[in-house]
């Protein structure tokens, strides 16, 4: 059988090229202390240009040793705990394993070896429980089917059939088979490895492979790819599936493959997040549609809509907010895509509102509430639509300078995980989706307004807000006094934050601003 190897090779372990360290500094400290042997080498290399990245001894907060005092955040919990907890510990504790790096540490925790190698060029197999995640090395994956198949392939289940996934190792397939509990084509692997099986042959080795895959891949299930909200499911479960398989020092490294398990072309108004994982094009099922394929090295990310899973179905406990992988999850994004930070001229905070060019959810009084805001000296408004005339980058350097962003709801909003620490996000109204963008901000860590005397709102129908079940597909009109009531709250909150007065200490004292009337 001919064989195509494709020579996509690893980068050297040795961490020659300190250039594939490409993290924001402030992620710097963690990852040397994740990988003490490159840190050691970055030490006595005088042209290392990380050293002061070494003096902190830091934890991202999944390792087995990392006390609290040195992990990258913990949960802001203030006021009472009530729910199913006893105690603030419980709340606080609660928080981190749903939501946030603790998350991360139960997966890695979780991991069973369904596929043990017996010898170095075996195959294997490792999964944490419900087959949410995966990792494996010298696997076969049979694609020739494909070749006969018409229908679109897009959220099934059938892609494999028994024997079309397999690897060289003793396999444990009552274990794996006790996992395969999730069968739905976005919580779990289960559909995909309830048909994996021992091959009597190391499918690389002897030849059996059309295609062999040598550069790490990972194979996702992605969500729709038009909203932005849900399409971040699928990065940020990226983004928390590189800390699971953080296990060698080019964990972070974009040289790696992206496999979209659908024969649709991918096309995305947000394609350009991928650059933040990858430096390749990405490919689907069709890229080796009738061809038999080993891959060396790849892993089956946590997926969008797993159960008690990240993002989409994350159970927040009452009174918690501040996640750390949010947060680090938001600078990783904004630092693989050069977004930039502008230097302040002055001490007004930046309000960004969101208009919408669809049919419903739009604010029909728009311009009066521009207008009444941009009268208030301390505020530097702007009015955008982040539709295909904006591409997205500069969507994300708006919204990254942006301290207050509002917009009524829709997925737009997404965009408050790139807000700066200190930003509030306006949802003007939630539309009787009450906790979506709320729980969001929740997680980033940043504050969250809405509306809150409904008889100050009017729907296009018949003049009036009746709550129906049709409230997503109207549009609004605002009180102007209460919108501007609204927006004065959060702006305090962006001026007395911390951060803020931080980065704006050094701005002339001399301007023109009167914080005190916010």
């Amino acid at each position: 059988m001919f064989v195509l190897i494709l020579l996509l090779s690893l980068a050297q372990t040795n961490c020659d090229n300190y250039t594939s360290i490409n993290l924001p500094d402030a992620h710097l400290p963690y990852y040397f202390s994740s990988f003490p042997k490159i840190a050691e080498k970055c030490s006595s290399d005088p042209e290392c240009p990380f050293q002061s990245s070494l003096e902190t001894k830091k934890c991202w907060g999944y390792e087995y040793d990392c006390d609290e005092e040195r992990r990258y955040s913990s949960p802001r919990c203030p006021g009472d705990h009530k729910g199913w907890v006893r105690t603030k510990a419980d709340q606080i504790g609660t928080f981190y394993t749903q939501a946030d790096f603790g998350f991360i540490k139960q997966q890695i925790r979780e991991m069973k070896l369904l596929c043990e190698p017996l010898f170095a060029d075996d195959s294997s197999l490792e999964c944490s429980e419900h087959l949410r995640f995966c990792r494996g090395r010298n696997l076969m994956l049979n694609f020739t089917d494909l070749r006969t198949r018409e229908d679109p392939i897009r959220y099934k289940m059938d892609v494999l059939k028994q024997g079309q996934i397999g690897g060289y190792c003793d396999f444990k397939h009552k274990e794996l088979e006790e996992q395969a509990d999730h069968i739905s084509p976005l919580q779990s692997w289960g559909p995909e490895m309830r048909y994996f099986s021992r091959l009597t042959r190391r499918p690389i080795i002897e030849g059996d492979c059309d295609v062999v895959i040598e550069k790490p891949t990972f194979i996702m299930k992605i969500d729709a790819t038009v909203n932005m909200y849900h399409h971040f499911c699928d990065f940020f479960n990226l983004y928390a599936s590189l800390h699971v398989n953080a296990t060698q020092w080019d964990t972070f490294s974009t040289d790696v493959h992206i496999l979209v398990w659908e024969s649709y072309t991918y096309r995305s108004a947000f394609q350009d997040a991928w650059e933040a994982f990858t430096d390749h094009p990405i490919w689907d099922l069709k890229t080796f549609r009738g061809e038999t394929v080993c891959f060396k090295n790849v892993v089956f990310p946590l997926l969008p809509r797993m159960i008690f899973g990240l993002y989409y179905n994350t159970p927040i406990i009452y009174g918690c907010e501040n996640s750390g992988l949010f947060h680090a999850f938001s600078e990783h994004v904004l630092h693989r895509l050069k977004i930039p930070f502008h230097n302040r001229e002055n001490r007004k905070i930046r309000i960004t509102l969101l208009a919408r060019d669809t049919k419903y959810r739009r604010i029909l009084n728009e311009d009066e509430l521009v207008e009444a805001i941009a009268e208030n000296p301390n505020y530097e408004v702007e009015k955008v639509v982040y539709n295909r005339e904006i591409g997205f980058k500069k969507q994300m350097e708006i919204t990254r300078n942006s301290d207050v962003l509002i917009g009524i709801h829709g997925a737009g909003l997404t965009h408050l995980m790139f807000l700066p620490d200190w930003g509030a996000v306006f949802e003007l109204y939630n539309c009787e989706d009450h906790n979506c963008y709320l729980d969001l901000a929740r997680l980033r860590g940043v504050k969250y307004v809405t509306w809150e005397k409904f008889d100050k709102l009017q729907s296009e129908e018949d003049g009036t807000h009746d709550g129906g079940a049709h409230a997503k597909f109207a549009n609004y009109v605002f009180d102007v006094k209460e919108f501007v009531r609204l927006v004065g709250k959060a702006a305090q909150h962006v001026k007395s934050h911390p951060e803020f007065v931080k980065l704006v200490a050094d701005v002339d004292l001399n301007d023109d601003i009167n914080h005190d009337e916010l």
